[in-house]
């Protein structure tokens, strides 16, 4: 039995994880950890990790960046491995990510999703045939309640098409103040926010009289919280420190 801590447990993705794993006879979440302490699932929910005296053998976390430092600070003291699905993380708490990498198995991903896995991929076959005749626009859409612009998968994204380019890529999130022309090395990234859509990625590639476009629709949130959970199993049994990711889980599986 896999014993799993959920960090940002009383959030719409902790809750939607909370319901998978009930589903599951081999998981079983211990502990929940949320700002919000109230009861909803058959665990005790905690304000602090810290406050947490049991045992788990992996922790997931979707809860906010301003919890990630003492998230960190629980797993490293505690040797316990800890699946970041978390985004919008500042330079220096990504150094720290790396430094308890160093420490203990850590999983971090922009997109929990198999499918935007994939996407990574094909664009970056993209990219390498398409060279610098294309110019690149990235148009991620999201809900309203989204606090962070762009996504981390457009980044995710932005940076796979950046690697296989025959050139270096300037990331471009805003033109209204730019009376100019679009430079050929830029690689544009756009963000929508409104309503209840759940996660939309387009990646264009902008030739001479032709378009490719390459776009992930996420229809649910059920589809990053398996990954979430895939990720968790697959870390649970790391054997070594390290940052792992999805192409990981995915040639595990």
């Amino acid at each position: 039995m896999l014993k799993i801590a959920l960090s940002g447990c009383n959030g719409r993705m902790g809750r939607v994880i909370t319901d998978i794993c009930a589903k599951k006879n081999d998981l079983k979440i211990v502990a929940g950890f949320d700002v919000n302490t109230q009861k909803l699932a058959d665990f005790p929910v905690y304000a602090d990790p810290f406050e947490f005296k049991g045992a788990c053998d992996v922790i997931i976390d979707f809860s906010n960046i301003s919890v990630t430092d003492t998230l960190l600070r629980y797993c490293v003291e505690t040797k316990t491995p800890v699946v970041i699905c978390t985004t919008g993380h500042s330079e220096e708490q990504l150094v720290r990510i790396q430094d308890a990498a160093a420490r203990i198995p850590v999983f971090r991903s922009g997109n929990m999703s198999l499918g935007i896995n994939l996407m990574l991929e094909l664009l970056q076959r993209c990219a390498r045939v398409l060279g610098d005749g294309y110019d690149v626009e990235i148009v991620e859409k999201h809900h309203n309640q989204k606090l962070d612009a762009p996504s981390g998968t457009a980044l995710m994204l932005a940076d796979a098409v950046a690697e296989a380019l025959p050139y270096d890529a300037d990331y471009v999130y805003d033109r209204h103040d730019r009376r100019e022309k679009r430079a050929a090395h830029e690689i544009g990234i756009s963000a929508v926010r409104g309503g209840t859509i759940v996660g939309e990625h387009t990646v264009m590639f902008c030739g001479r009289d032709e378009v490719i476009e390459l776009t992930h629709i996420a229809q649910s949130r059920e589809v990053f919280a398996v990954g979430a959970v895939n990720a968790a199993v697959f870390l649970a049994g790391a054997k070594q420190p390290g940052l792992y990711n999805m192409k990981h889980v995915v040639a595990a599986m």
